[in-house]
């Protein structure tokens, strides 16, 4: 056909498709990703040499954090209920009467 411009496939097309772009781009942004996947991994604690426990001890912090925020919950409404709480009652006692 003299107007098809289309190249023979080259014998790199079956690399460049098994990869996904040039292997060396490919390569370059794997590292890059790693890198930063590495960096939140090693912010929550995960260690590489021992994941199996990293993730153990991850589930149990998670674990604790839960419970902990369920005691700050609990020691806020215990120390907000003591204001709160007479004032309320007071103001139920010496409140004028609301008509029906």
């Amino acid at each position: 056909m003299p107007n098809d411009t289309r190249e023979l496939p080259a014998a790199n097309d079956g690399i460049y498709r098994f990869f996904g772009g040039s292997p060396l781009a490919v390569a370059f942004r794997l590292i890059l990703m790693s890198i930063l996947v590495g960096v939140v991994l090693a912010a929550i604690g995960f260690d590489p040499w021992n994941i199996v426990n990293s993730i153990r001890l991850l589930f149990r912090r998670i674990w604790d954090l839960g419970f902990d925020a369920i005691n700050g919950l609990w020691r806020y409404f215990l120390l907000g209920a003591v204001i709160v709480i007479p004032l309320w009652l007071l103001s139920r006692l010496f409140g004028a009467p609301r008509a029906r």
